[in-house]
């Protein structure tokens, strides 16, 4: 049996220079993520569309909450296969394109983790575990592209 789980937030645009969206240049992409007991975050819209480059976008979240995701699930499976994970950095790369009517949509993400295990840990399973991870991480099973993996792999 399936449980429900709800998340919530609260997003509140900061952008009015006074004159609300009087005019498309008059106002800036700016918001705020709110999430009931957690620190704020401060967001803009993508640069190429006239966001802060300083600040998270749209984009930048849901790559972030893909690899994070997959972060978590891959550590919780590496624990239960007795696989000991010292250390593990990210650097995942979202491809989107953009359609005639500036319409977007993500077309792929790879994620491309740096994963350092203990010496004499069985890689091979290591690896697999991304496949497994991949089938519970909520994230990555509620998005319509495809999600690949490059792992390197450092045995300390």
């Amino acid at each position: 049996m399936s449980k429900s789980h709800e998340y919530t937030a609260r997003i509140v645009w900061t952008g009015d220079r006074g004159e609300g969206t009087k005019n498309y240049t008059g106002y800036d992409r700016t918001w705020r993520i709110r999430t009931p007991g957690k620190l704020p975050i401060d967001c803009s819209n993508d640069p190429l569309l006239g966001g802060d480059p300083a600040k998270p976008n749209p984009e930048d979240l849901l790559l972030a909450s893909l690899a994070g995701c997959h972060m978590l699930w891959y550590l919780h499976l590496a624990s239960e296969a007795r696989i000991v994970v010292w250390a593990y950095e990210d650097a995942p790369l979202a491809v989107g394109e953009v359609g005639p009517r500036g319409e977007g949509r993500f077309t792929q993400a790879v994620l491309r983790p740096k994963i350092t295990v203990a010496r004499g840990s069985d890689v091979k399973r290591a690896d697999a575990l991304h496949h497994d991870a991949h089938k519970y991480c909520f994230i990555a099973r509620s998005v319509n592209f495809p999600i690949t993996y490059e792992a390197r792999y450092l045995e300390i």
